[in-house]
């Protein structure tokens, strides 16, 4: 959906909270400028998500090696989808998580609905950033802001 929020936006005329646009702003919040981020390698891999960080909130965006994205995305459609949460896929996302930290990453963004199913900021030193969450959030604030 995000992939196409601007066209859909002046399509409708309505407001569109763009899921990277909420992640932004936490990230600001807190002075980040280079983080991971993990998803299904779609949002990995394609510009939509980490080219908009980069362009309009000037923040660098670090994805895992081509075999971790593999798994990731496995792990999402294999497991996590279908309710299985499982303490070696846990691992798996830790250790990425670990080198993700070890390229410059600052925090991480969870940037699918079902990874904070299975990692948590307790399994972690490193922030994580739940973007179904802050996402969530935005759009409670801006429900509120324009009642």
């Amino acid at each position: 959906m995000h992939k196409v929020a601007d066209q859909v936006g002046s399509a409708s005329q309505l407001p569109v909270l763009h899921i990277a646009d909420a992640t932004a702003d936490s990230l600001k919040q807190v002075g980040m400028t280079r983080v991971g981020l993990l998803g299904t390698r779609y949002t990995m891999e394609q510009d939509f998500y980490r080219g908009r960080l980069r362009e309009r909130h000037g923040i660098d965006v670090i994805i895992p090696q081509p075999d971790q994205r593999d798994e990731i995305n496995r792990v999402i459609y294999d497991e996590l989808c279908r309710g299985v949460l499982l303490d070696r896929s846990r691992e798996a996302f830790n250790i990425i998580i670990d080198r993700l930290a070890l390229q410059g990453a600052e925090g991480v963004i969870l940037g699918c609905t079902e990874i904070p199913l299975l990692i948590h900021q307790s399994d972690t030193k490193i922030p994580l950033f739940d973007t179904s969450y802050l996402h969530a959030i935005a759009a409670a604030d801006y429900a509120l802001e324009n009642k």
